[in-house]
This record gives C-alpha cells, structure tokens and sequence, in this order.
C-alpha cells in the first residue's frame, strides 16, 4: 500500500466524527425511534433515509441551549406576540420547544400534540422533558385536536406546527382546510409558526397554500439551516422597523437558549419567491410526499 495512501486513510480516521453509542431502540406504531449519544450530546432520531437524521437534540451540559437553527427559529414568532398566555404546540420530538417556552412563561397554559405515545416516553425517559401544571401532552393527531378546539371555542396567542420529520410529511397537515381550521383557533393578535422545508418541489405548492388562507407571511431562512419557518398572523403583519425594536426589547430574555433573536429581522420576508401558478394543496390534492422527494 502507498505511503500516501496510508497517510490518508490515518487523516480521515483523525478528522471523521466518532459514532455516538446508541442508548435506546424501539419500533412504535408509527416509526423506528433511537436514541443516541456522541459525548454529551444526546440525539433523537428517526427513520429518516437522508439528509439531517436527528429530530432532537440536547448538550447535557447546557440543556436549555438550543442545538438546532430551526429550533431556535421558532421563538421568531415573539417578535409578534412577545408575551402568549396560550400556547400549542403540534409535534413533540424531545421537547426543547415547549420546554423553553415553559422557562420562558411559567404562567403560560402550553398545550403539546403528539401522535406517538412512545416519542411522550422517550422525551420524558431521555431528554429531560416533564409535564407541570400548566404544560400538558395530549397524544391525538393535532388534525383532530386542532378540529375540536375550533369546535369547542379554545384560542391560542402562539401556535407552532413542528409535527415533519426528515422523511415525512404528514400530508393532512398541508392543506387549506387544515389551515382554515388552525385560523379559528389563534386570537386575533395572536401568531402562527410553521416548520417546514426551504427547497423541494414542495416549496412553491405549500408557499401559494399559506398564502391563499393567510394572504401574507414572513418566510424566514438561514444559510445555516435547510428548514424554513413561516410566520403569519389575522391581521396585517407589522413593519420590518417593528420586529427590530421587538428583537432589541427580547434579546436577553432568550440569550440563554443561543437565540439569536437581533439577527432574525433582516432574514424575515415578504417577498413572494415561489411559483404563484402552482395548485393550492387541499384535503383533495395534498401529495407533498411526492412533491417532497
């Protein structure tokens, strides 16, 4: 064997991010979970075939930093509603997001949706996640849940639509009615955060959707991330100089949870980037799987 060839094999060995050791395995209904740890890093995963394979993950040394830029994103919504006495909250995973607004509004009623109920057992058994007084898991299919509060006249100041994977999309999560139906739901000053994917085929059919039903939304990226967060509201969404003086009046508030909410304003927009003749996604026509892959 070449020298050089050694050399390189010794570098890639040095360099190649050692494998985390798998501390839980389990098949639920739904999918394949594992959870693994690389140090004090600690990762749960789903049957994911590309791309980006963990849901969750914490640093056990520094729990209530947010590891993810999508995670973080979501807190984006505070620079609409900076102060939600209601929250709901439609995906679990291992419960960073409803943990941190928990941290952050102790006297907040946080509703969580989470259609597995072994995903409820990991979060609690592996990633620090417990129920209080005022934050509680419902284990339905937030179309339901969502179908029912609407029902029953129930109203939230700050929603978040986290139920994707890497690999899934639920696709009656997409539609607009499903939207329609998550409109009766939020209060008139209230916002909507929506986790979703920055590039597919999917992009301009979701794009045109949210648009049809909510009229306008800031689609929110990063270099950093390939998730994109579509934050709406009711009524008129305010002027960039607002979400500035928001960002500076909120910064210490999230510090703590790597939030870095003065950077967030110059990445909101408003411009419409995406095919507007595409067709709308209903209950009728919703394959966002396909257009996914």
């Amino acid at each position: 064997m070449k020298p050089r060839f050694v050399l390189s094999l010794l570098l890639l060995a040095l360099t190649a991010p050692a494998a985390g050791e798998v501390i839980h395995q389990e098949r639920s209904l739904y999918r394949d979970i594992t959870v693994e740890q690389n140090g004090q890093r600690r990762c749960l995963i789903f049957n994911v075939h590309r791309g980006d394979r963990n849901q969750t993950c914490i640093d056990l040394d520094e729990p209530e930093r947010l590891v993810f830029s999508y995670t973080r994103m979501s807190f984006a919504g505070l620079l609409l509603a900076p102060e939600p006495e209601s929250i709901l909250v439609a995906g679990l995973g291992g419960g960073s997001i409803p943990m941190t607004f928990s941290d952050l509004f102790p006297d907040a009623q946080i509703d969580v949706i989470e259609i597995d109920p072994a995903v409820v057992s990991v979060a609690k058994d592996f990633f620090l996640f417990e129920e209080t007084a005022n934050m509680r898991v419902y284990v339905n299919d937030a179309r339901v849940f969502i179908k029912r509060a609407g029902l029953e006249g129930r109203k939230y100041d700050y929603i978040v639509l986290d139920a994707f994977t890497g690999d899934y999309i639920p696709e009656h999560l997409l539609t607009r009615e499903f939207l329609e139906e998550v409109k009766q739901i939020l209060n008139p000053d209230g916002v909507l955060v929506a986790n979703t994917f920055s590039t597919s085929r999917l992009y301009d059919h979701e794009s045109v959707t949210y648009q049809r039903v909510w009229n306008e939304f800031y689609n929110f990226r990063l270099p950093t991330s390939g998730n994109r967060i579509i934050i709406t509201r009711i009524g008129a969404l305010p002027p960039r100089g607002d979400l500035t003086g928001a960002a500076r009046r909120l910064a210490d508030q999230v510090e703590k949870y790597g939030i870095p909410l003065l950077e967030y304003p110059a990445r909101m927009s408003t411009r419409v980037d995406w095919d507007m003749s595409r067709r709308m996604l209903t209950d009728q026509y919703s394959p966002g799987n396909l257009l996914r892959d």
